[in-house]
């Protein structure tokens, strides 16, 4: 598999205090990774507690990160809500809030039903509205909010329910910026474009059919897929003081991808 080779920048976290939703695993572990390098607590959270229990390993062991975390599924009731509001009691206060889980459910408007959609932008932009009213009493003046979209919030494509869940969070972060301005809390939207994961469609795609898998990565500017720790550090960009003037942004990381790409197989929530 390609492998990044950009070198590591430092962001000024060290001792700052952050919850990743989704982050044992995919674009949320690296973030909490690039967090926990640089110093910072993580509180994360993930639906399989093996993964997880295996990601707050990593960290602690390896950059001797303080991490709190709690098996989550976002769509149960209340479970989103107290695992950020014991995190921020764990902490003493938040700095920031990454929401990072996403996903879809159902395929095209005849073939998706009324509760395909409902759970749809539950899990975009509802778990990032939930997890933000939980955490908001914990998040100290001058913290900051990364909402994770996507490229298909912003470059349409089949199915709709999914790229009208992701531009919802572009548009939260413009409108809550606003609201939470007084709090001096800000608000912005990364949107990534295709991401090669371990394990993952597009990783599934490339052993299962090389050539197709080429022909799709060509199509970029770059000639391939985004690695998740080039998305990582932006959102990191985005936690720091370095980005202080950056507020209720929408900032597309996706290589100059030209559109959102067909999933190469059927997803399920991903955390």
């Amino acid at each position: 598999m390609e492998e990044s080779t950009e070198p590591a920048v430092a962001y000024g976290l060290r001792g700052r205090k952050f919850v990743v939703t989704g982050g044992s695993r995919g674009l949320g572990f690296a973030t909490a990774r690039l967090l926990a390098a640089e110093g910072a607590s993580v509180a994360i959270c993930g639906r399989d507690t093996a993964q997880l229990e295996r990601a707050a390993a990593e960290l602690e062991q390896t950059y001797g990160a303080r991490v709190f975390t709690a098996p989550v599924d976002v769509l149960a009731p209340n479970e989103l809500e107290d695992f950020t509001d014991e995190a921020g009691h764990a902490f003493a206060g938040l700095d920031g809030i990454v929401a990072n889980v996403g996903g879809k459910r159902g395929a095209g408007l005849l073939d998706s039903t009324r509760e395909d959609w409902q759970t749809t932008w539950e899990l975009n932009g509802g778990h990032a509205v939930r997890a933000l009213r939980a955490g908001l009493p914990h998040l100290r003046a001058g913290s900051s909010v990364v909402l994770v979209s996507s490229i298909s919030g912003w470059k349409a494509r089949f199915p709709a329910q999914y790229g009208a869940a992701k531009a919802a969070e572009i548009y939260l972060a413009g409108a809550l910026c606003q609201e939470l301005a007084p709090q001096r809390v800000r608000v912005n939207t990364v949107s990534p474009g295709s991401i090669l994961l371990p394990g993952k469609s597009w990783d599934r795609l490339r052993l299962r059919d090389p050539e197709a898998y080429a022909a799709y990565a060509e199509r970029n500017p770059s000639g391939r897929l985004l690695h998740a720790e080039e998305v990582a550090r932006v959102i990191a960009f985005l936690l720091s003081a370095a980005s202080g003037a950056v507020n209720g942004a929408h900032i597309p990381v996706d290589g100059g991808q030209p559109q959102a790409g067909l999933n190469p197989a059927p997803t399920s929530p991903t955390t």
